[in-house]
């Protein structure tokens, strides 16, 4: 039995708001069970420097948790002078999730920064902005369609992500915090919309895995997978 009481392949509740944030572009409020992430979209005419006449746009994201979004506070990384390693891996995770459904040459030479702030957590606090990331994603390109600034879609399929482990040597899906603090094995998934796989971080955190394990896990995300993706598309209907 899994402490939530969930069984094994049974995801927590999802529910995205949109709208949330007068002046993004595009904008949500993401719930996985306790997990919160306030996702934003903000377009900019310019890409990066790098990306100066090349004709591409890009995708990038900027992640973060607020001091109280877990049991005890955590100083912010401002307040400190500089990020944390995990935050610069998790938010460079998130942009090249994203770009991964992006068609690039589409977009056009500008940028689109999806800015992630963790609110509440409760376990996949990445797997959650990266859902969230999209949808606010796609509501800004939206406006771009509807103003005529881009006469095709560069958003070429959905991306989400989910977490999966073994807990108590059993396969689970989307971990919260108690399950995954104690997880013997940790992963996280991040698919497209057709099942394509964009990244997949797997470690062993107290014991080693076998390849059917992993693919087991594989399994449960492809099928937590869909019901993030119908959760985006009634986001965005």
């Amino acid at each position: 039995m899994r402490p939530s009481g969930r069984d094994l392949r049974q995801m927590r509740p999802i529910s995205i708001e949109t709208g949330v944030m007068r002046h993004a572009e595009g904008s949500c409020l993401i719930r996985c069970g306790e997990t919160h992430v306030l996702c934003s979209a903000s377009i900019e005419d310019n890409p990066p420097r790098f990306l100066k006449g090349t004709g591409l746009g890009w995708v990038t994201a900027e992640y973060g948790m607020l001091p109280r979004a877990t049991n005890t506070r955590n100083r912010r990384e401002a307040a400190q002078g500089k990020q944390s390693g995990r935050t610069q891996e998790i938010q460079r995770l998130i942009g090249r999730s994203l770009r991964a459904g992006v068609d690039r040459v589409a977009l056009g030479e500008r940028q689109i920064t999806i800015d992630c702030d963790v609110i509440q957590a409760d376990g996949g606090t990445r797997c959650a902005s990266i859902t969230g990331g999209w949808v606010a994603l796609r509501l800004a390109v939206n406006k771009l369609l509807k103003a005529g600034v881009l006469t095709s879609d560069p958003i070429v399929d959905h991306v989400a992500a989910v977490s999966c482990g073994i807990y108590a040597g059993q396969p689970l899906v989307d971990l919260d915090y108690a399950e995954d603090s104690e997880a013997g094995t940790d992963g996280n998934f991040v698919l497209t919309g057709k099942g394509r796989l964009i990244e997949v971080q797997m470690s062993a955190e107290g014991a080693t895995f076998s390849r059917d394990q992993m693919s087991t896990l594989l399994d449960l995300a492809e099928a937590g997978m869909a019901e993030l993706v119908a959760a985006q598309k009634a986001a965005t209907a």
